[in-house]
């Protein structure tokens, strides 16, 4: 019997996820391909080649004319999503019908940042003056949160989402992506020698907390979320998972 995962691999590079690839923000057909690992990162994240393959696309396959890249893009589909529209996230932040969206970006997801911007009600915060833990905000005082790769280095993730479901109505939207390896199941990365993702003027904010896999769902319903919903854009490099409170 083969595994999953054989099975994953083999459709991985059987198939062009790319081929017919558009920005889902811009419309752009036009993309480029940045390596983005490095090798103590793939020995520490211990990946196989076609994980590393699929997470290069994820972070490194990028919109030549807007700069989204395919986690970005998925980001921008989940929330399209979320709010039953079909066509190009310029065109979402634009319409009439969503200028009334109370939106809270927490720290800047990717080039999305500049789409989101666009909204009239759009509050942009940043780590470390805001800590996702204890936001200072109102109960019900958002309809969409969004975020990206942000999770994975937050001490408490659990706490963080309970967090982005108390500042939104009922009904509202918690939108973010994850660094997923889709064939393992989460982990925390205490015990083992320090992980990090990209870089800054200090590590440690860059230091990776939990490695997710195919069950970072429960954490969405352990923070409080009614539902969970995991949108692909190209599986298994762009996924997005919405919290509906």
């Amino acid at each position: 019997m083969r595994l999953l995962s054989d099975l994953t691999t083999t459709w991985w590079r059987e198939s062009s996820p790319e081929a017919d690839l558009s920005c889902p923000c811009c419309g752009t057909h036009d993309f480029l391909q940045r390596k983005v690992l490095w090798q103590n990162l793939i020995d520490a994240w211990q990946l196989s080649p076609y994980e590393v393959d699929y997470v290069n696309r994820q972070q490194g396959l990028v919109c030549r004319a807007c700069g989204v890249n395919l986690r970005t893009g998925a980001l921008a589909k989940a929330i399209m999503g979320g709010f039953s529209f079909a066509h190009l996230f310029r065109d979402f932040v634009t319409n009439a019908k969503f200028q009334h969206l109370r939106v809270l970006e927490i720290n800047v997801a990717g080039q999305l940042t500049q789409y989101l911007s666009k909204l009239p009600h759009h509050t942009l915060i940043e780590y470390p003056q805001a800590d996702m833990q204890n936001l200072a905000f109102a109960d019900g005082a958002f309809d969409l949160v969004v975020h990206s790769d942000t999770l994975e280095h937050i001490p408490r993730p659990v706490r963080a989402l309970s967090e982005c479901a108390r500042v939104l109505r009922p009904g509202g939207f918690c939108t973010f992506t994850i660094p997923m390896i889709v064939d393992r199941l989460t982990r925390s990365r205490e015990g083992l020698p320090p992980s990090y993702h990209g870089s800054a003027k200090n590590p440690e904010d860059c230091r990776v907390i939990t490695e997710y896999g195919a069950d970072a769902w429960k954490d969405v319903f352990l923070a409080g979320f009614r539902e969970c919903r995991i949108v692909a854009s190209y599986y298994p490099a762009a996924l997005a998972l919405i919290g509906v409170k």
